[in-house]
């Protein structure tokens, strides 16, 4: 069973269509990875680290510090979220005689 070359031929620009398609595939995986951020892979599939120098990793130091800083914002913030809630729900006589205990406290003097 041969193939003649004119049915040869034909299987042409079915060839063509698909490498076609597999190299508009490749060329959307890679522009998804790199537009949420996923490291682009070589043809061995090891990530492909981009060289950025010291100027990468003092704006990852920058960005760690900040994070720092943020996450410590947001404990005092959820602190004084429980306690706002805390009153909120407590019954009124509850929270008046609360507030009267500390009245009732001795002040402190500042120096």
């Amino acid at each position: 069973m041969s193939i003649s070359p004119a049915e040869a031929m034909s299987f042409g620009p079915f060839l063509v269509g698909v490498v076609a398609v597999g190299c508009i595939a490749w060329v959307s995986t890679q522009w998804l990875r790199m537009r949420h951020g996923y490291p682009i892979e070589n043809s061995w599939g090891k990530p492909m680290l981009p060289v950025g120098g010291g100027e990468t990793l003092e704006r990852v130091k920058l960005l760690s510090q900040e994070n720092a800083q943020l996450r410590a914002e947001l404990g005092s913030v959820k602190d004084r979220l429980s306690v706002l809630e805390r009153i909120a729900t407590d019954r009124k006589l509850d929270l008046d005689a609360q507030i009267e205990n500390l009245r009732d406290l001795p002040s402190a003097k500042i120096n």
